[in-house]
């Protein structure tokens, strides 16, 4: 288990490989700040309109090839639709496209934008925006796997989890791996989620929460944040976002969210929550943060009640 010292000491390394990198770039960096820290450290390069996330909190069994191949992948979905005029993040266009490797981090450079002070987005403004994303990210041409963030995070994570009840009860942890055993075929297979759910359109999308990934800019909402970029449902996006984000979504998709697919992915969530407990001696301050949504978990249906 870090501590408190030894994951500062990690940020202020991140923050000058960043750095390092942005000059060897041809960047003027005089004053790198963090503007976030908890899986990546986020640098804006000051004085140049260039933000840097640098992964930092990052599964141990993930290979370096594997890390750029799916850095560059979020690179090009976003730099695809930023060139289409969609309202994203984009990549910084100072630096080329592509992860940057410096001193032990990979990482990747983003145009910085300002922030509207103050402003709240509306859930239902939020789930608007989302169903634009997902209109505009059917057209992506590229190829993209389907729903690979779950495996071998899912499995990988009980395995080293089964080992640290310090971190997981193992009631919980017994729980989670029964029930992700009975819905990683479904969820895993694109022939046998198809099967399950017919009705559903397997299509790119965010992968995280584009509800939760938007950024206020005296311009607009802008989308950000494509690590987690794959092909799956919409549901799986739309997890947890609640009943008036749910109808406001529906309302500018022009369909509603499959119910029964909706709550499906939510339990997956729930179970990916208990998986993310395996990077808590990389973050502790992770631990506390999702204990609350591990209590509501327990009191919920298994997952199994919606195939």
């Amino acid at each position: 288990m870090l501590t408190d010292e030894q994951v500062a000491a990690r940020t202020d390394r991140a923050r000058d490989a960043a750095a390092d990198a942005g000059r060897d770039l041809g960047l003027t960096v005089t004053e790198p700040q963090v503007l976030y820290n908890v899986f990546s450290v986020i640098v804006h390069l000051k004085p140049s309109p260039v933000v840097v996330r640098v992964p930092t909190v990052l599964p141990s069994w993930q290979t370096a090839e594997e890390q750029t191949r799916s850095q560059q992948r979020e690179l090009e979905v976003a730099g695809w639709l930023a060139d289409k005029g969609h309202p994203v993040v984009p990549p910084s266009p100072l630096v080329a496209r592509e992860p940057v490797s410096r001193d032990g981090f990979s990482m990747t450079f983003w145009q910085f934008v300002e922030q509207a002070e103050g402003v709240e987005i509306s859930v239902e403004r939020s789930a608007q925006v989302s169903a634009q994303l997902h209109k505009a990210l059917r057209d992506y041409p590229g190829d993209l796997p389907f729903m690979d963030f779950l495996d071998p995070f899912m499995d990988k994570s009980f395995e080293f989890l089964a080992d640290r009840p310090d971190l997981v009860e193992p009631a919980d942890l017994q729980r989670a791996v029964k029930e992700w055993q009975a819905v990683k075929p479904t969820v895993t297979d694109e022939a046998a989620f198809a099967k399950e759910f017919p009705q559903a359109e397997v299509r790119p999308i965010h992968g995280d929460s584009p509800v939760y990934n938007l950024i206020a800019t005296p311009q607009g909402e802008l989308c950000s944040d494509f690590e987690l970029v794959t092909r799956g449902p919409v549901e799986w996006d739309m997890a947890f976002v609640g009943p008036e984000a749910e109808q406001a979504y529906a309302a500018e998709a022009g369909k509603p969210l499959d119910e029964r697919l909706l709550r499906l992915m939510e339990g997956i969530r729930m179970l990916q929550l208990v998986a993310c407990y395996a990077q808590v001696p990389d973050m502790p301050s992770l631990g506390e943060g999702m204990r609350p949504a591990l209590e509501m978990w327990r009191s919920t249906k298994p997952v199994t009640a919606w195939i």
